[in-house]
């Protein structure tokens, strides 16, 4: 019975012993062999990605507000602006003789009409003929029906009286009937210092492309060289940039612009800039008003209003109306249209040293009955110039 015992005690040890040979050689092939040590070398940061093959963020360290520095709120940080520079503030050319300095430029384009009468006029026979060129000469040169017969009548009077007709003499009888005919003994002054009141209200109108802001700002200059301060009133809101245009100006010389919202009211444009030239004591208040509108509302209707409105603060002084001297009998059309809505008491005429004929100055003159009161000779600032009748025959004739 124990031998028994023994052998079954062996036999389980020997078993035991077995089964762990076997599981042990079972766990030494199923481990992988250790990787190869890899080399200590730091590899280079790799480019961000974005997408899927963005990298998974590392861990930075970071501080806590609490670690963070706060400003204290007791010297706010003054970021600088760059100096902007004030626009540079011109001196006008003087006024006084200016259009005699533009004579030259003036005579370029006019000689036609002077030299070709003082050429009929040294013919030996002064017949039928040469008078009716006479006539066709002064037509051509937008004189006028009128004006014309009246110079020519006056002509054939005086020659007949004088008899002997030298060139001297003939350019002094000329010279005389010519600034007749354009009127010597007119007021051309420019009202703009009421005695009783300040400012002096001027309104500039005209339809668009005649030059009427351009002669607004260069009316500014005109006053700004005769001692006066300006305000500008840009009352033509219909028309892109002619506010920009007119406060360019205005800022060259430095006279202050009064502006709206584009498309705005034009009448509350001027009524401000008439009650800014109050509060500044300025001496002028010009105000350029709309050549044409995108409403319904007629543009003549509206300068009436333009007017109505400026007058509830003061009578306005000047209506000038400016007219491209270049579109001669066409420029009379629309003096008429203007002058049946608002009074106009002068003219300015743009323009004058192009393709102008020179008579379209009595012509306008004779149309409206109120005299041209200022002649633009130019695109420079300063040659917008005080009309002198002698000094324009003086160009007509020439030397």
């Amino acid at each position: 019975m124990d031998i028994v015992i023994l052998a079954v005690v062996i036999a389980v040890v020997v078993l035991g012993a077995l089964g762990g040979l076997i599981v042990g050689s079972r766990r030494k092939k199923q481990l992988p062999p250790p990787p190869p040590a890899a080399p200590d070398i730091t590899a280079p940061p790799a480019e961000p990605h974005v997408g899927d093959e963005a990298e998974t963020p590392r861990e930075e360290p970071r501080r806590t507000i609490e670690e963070v520095d706060l400003p204290d709120g007791s010297a706010p940080v003054v970021v600088e602006e760059p100096p902007t520079e004030a626009p540079e503030i011109e001196v006008p050319e003087p006024t006084a003789g200016r259009l005699v300095r533009l004579r030259a430029r003036l005579s370029r384009s006019q000689n036609a009409l002077g030299q070709g009468l003082l050429t009929l006029l040294s013919r030996e026979h002064l017949d039928e003929d040469t008078w009716e060129e006479i006539e066709d000469t002064l037509l051509t040169a937008d004189v006028g029906v009128q004006p014309t017969q009246e110079l020519v009548e006056r002509l054939r009077e005086r020659v007949r009286v004088l008899g002997t007709r030298t060139p001297e003499e003939l350019r002094t009888l000329l010279r005389e009937e010519l600034i007749t005919l354009v009127g010597r003994d007119m007021d051309r002054m420019v009202k703009t210092e009421p005695e009783d009141r300040k400012p002096g209200i001027v309104l500039v109108v005209g339809v668009n492309g005649t030059g009427k802001t351009t002669t607004t700002g260069k009316l500014a200059r005109v006053l700004v060289a005769d001692g006066q301060s300006v305000v500008l009133g840009a009352a033509d809101t219909f028309r892109a940039a002619a506010a920009d245009q007119l406060q360019t100006w205005g800022e060259r010389v430095g006279a202050y612009t009064v502006r709206g919202p584009e498309g705005g009211d034009p009448a509350s444009v001027a009524f401000d800039a008439v009650k800014e030239g109050k509060e500044m004591g300025a001496n002028v208040v010009l105000i350029d008003t709309a050549g044409r509108l995108h409403t319904k509302t007629g543009l003549m209707d509206e300068l009436g209003k333009v007017k109505r409105v400026v007058e509830k603060q003061a009578p306005v002084d000047e209506v000038l109306l400016v007219l491209d001297a270049t579109t001669g009998q066409n420029g009379l059309v629309q003096a008429r249209v203007f002058a049946e809505v608002v009074d106009i008491t002068g003219i300015v005429l743009t323009k004058l040293d192009g393709t102008a004929k020179g008579g379209i100055v009595v012509a306008v003159q004779r149309e409206l009955g109120v005299p041209v009161k200022l002649v633009g000779l130019g695109e420079g600032a300063d040659d917008l110039a005080p009309f002198e009748p002698e000094a324009f025959v003086d160009a007509l004739i020439g030397e």
